[in-house]
């Protein structure tokens, strides 16, 4: 259960092509003010995704599929449709995992590692991870995007996590692409589609 909790864990992004360069002081002020101001406006997000889990040991990248809903501030449910029915919901500080319905559970509370990963997550959507107390970040654009690059400093977190990627498409405040790599430079990348913001969602969709 746990592989599959840190599979999850590990993100994503599209590989960028495009040149990529330093913002400025003042573009990385205007840049953070911008996503912090939009992401407190965020009640609810849906969205569709594609998920590419890339291994150096596979030829090809495993494709999952699915819908994501967030309630800011901590309820989430990643709901996997394809190739297998699976979802994760994050509520009331745990994890509900249905695995083609065999059901499990962890306690956030009671598990540190773990609620640090969730706040990334829960941070990692909205857009909103610009604490440097936690990682150390790299602001660069290319000509269609600006991305936030995230080296945590967390000791812990570290031993999964070695960079996450943030990708912001101009004229979008929420995120786009994700990526994050891990000590391997194996990586996991997430493209949303379809974003729809503070709409209702049904409270049954977070309930496991």
């Amino acid at each position: 259960m746990k592989t599959k909790i840190f599979i999850l864990f590990t993100f994503f992004h599209l590989t960028i092509f495009a040149q990529e360069s330093k913002m400025s002081n003042v573009e990385i002020e205007n840049f953070k003010k911008d996503i912090i101001a939009d992401s407190k406006k965020i009640q609810t997000l849906t969205a569709d995704f594609t998920q590419y889990k890339v291994m150096s040991f596979l030829d090809k990248p495993i494709v999952s599929k699915g819908k994501l809903y967030l309630q800011n501030p901590k309820a989430m449910r990643w709901n996997y449709t394809q190739p297998i029915d699976y979802n994760v919901i994050f509520n009331n500080g745990k994890i509900y995992i249905n695995d083609e319905g065999k059901k499990s559970s962890v306690d956030l509370q009671g598990n540190k590692k773990f609620e640090k990963l969730n706040q990334l997550i829960v941070g990692s959507v909205s857009g909103n991870l610009f604490d440097t107390n936690d990682f150390v970040i790299t602001y660069v654009k290319t000509d269609k995007s600006r991305i936030a690059k995230l080296q945590p400093k967390i000791k812990d977190v570290k031993k999964y996590i070695k960079e996450i990627q943030l990708t912001f498409y101009s004229g979008q405040s929420t995120v786009t692409e994700v990526k994050l790599i891990e000590p391997s430079d194996d990586y996991t990348k997430i493209l949303f589609t379809n974003k729809s913001l503070n709409k209702t969602i049904n409270a049954s969709v977070f309930n496991p």
